[in-house]
């Protein structure tokens, strides 16, 4: 049995909360138990709201919960260029274009409803845009997105799969093993090269994931549509598929999940407060 190589990859965005420390210690104990490998990425690509301080804040974190990992830590925002170089290869398959639609006009135009994030289906205003058009607006000054195109990915996935179909395989906190449709184009043209920065949290994972040698992705069942998407570019870009669990979410009493931006639950002020890393395990259901 090959050991497993596990990872917590938090966005340094906010201080940690008791959910972040529910996935962390579940991947970290994984690892430890099978003699495996503990991994922490620092996923900073949103570099408008990544702030060092919190860096620094979920190292001191996870160290007073007793978790150790591998060093160096993989920070994003050190390998913009390999995510470039990934989405590169996508389009050279055909499957990306530029598209220098904002969100009003995506909003205002689209009809499709919503994606897993609550967010408008992008409508396809660039979708058959022409090279001059294009090209115009890149001499104006403009930036694109780079936007999957997903019908033709999934007619490219079915290239490779023939008549498989698109799946991840999905273990239960008792260690049950299903297999789930994957389901990408519930995201529509996705982005995949933002405006803004280099990459998107989609490509970024999936590369990150492959040159790290991830075998086992635990996070909140929040993700779970993601993993569907992530599947169809592990796929496009023959990247290997690692198994996934995602663990349900601490919730306050009216169900709304745990909030970075609002500080709920957060770490560093229940260890003011007096709690302890087994106090916090207890809390967490681990215990």
């Amino acid at each position: 049995m090959i050991a497993p190589v596990t990872r917590f990859a938090p966005s340094p965005n906010g201080l940690l909360h008791a959910g972040h420390a529910l996935s962390a210690i579940i991947s970290h104990d994984k690892a430890k138990r099978s003699g495996g490998r503990f991994l922490v990425r620092i996923e900073d690509i949103d570099v408008t709201r990544a702030r060092p301080e919190f860096v620094d804040a979920i190292y001191e974190d996870l160290t007073w919960l007793g978790l150790t990992w591998e060093q160096p830590v993989l920070v994003q925002s050190q390998h913009f260029p390999d995510y470039l170089a990934a989405a590169d290869k996508l389009v050279a398959q055909g499957l990306l274009y530029p598209c220098f639609a904002i969100r009003a006009e995506i909003a205002a135009a689209a009809a499709a409803g919503l994606d897993p994030d609550g967010a408008p289906l992008y409508p396809g205003l660039w979708r058959a845009a022409s090279a001059e058009s294009v090209a115009e607006r890149i001499a104006a000054g403009e930036t694109p997105a780079l936007r999957l195109d997903m019908t033709a990915a999934l007619a490219a996935v079915r290239g490779k799969l023939g008549d498989l179909p698109l799946t991840f395989a999905e273990t239960s906190a008792d260690g049950e093993v299903r297999t789930v449709d994957a389901e990408p184009e519930r995201w529509g043209d996705v982005v995949i090269v933002r405006k803004d920065v280099p990459a998107s949290y989609h490509l970024a994972v999936v590369v990150d994931d492959a040159r790290q040698g991830v075998t086992h992705v635990t996070r909140g069942e929040d993700l779970f549509a993601a993993t569907g998407l992530q599947r169809l570019l592990q796929v496009l870009l023959d990247l290997p598929e690692p198994a996934y669990t995602h663990h349900h979410l601490i919730r306050w009493s009216d169900g709304r999940k745990l909030s970075k931006s609002k500080g709920d639950m957060g770490l560093r002020a229940m260890r003011a407060e007096g709690a302890t890393a087994d106090g916090i395990r207890q809390a967490i259901g681990l215990i």
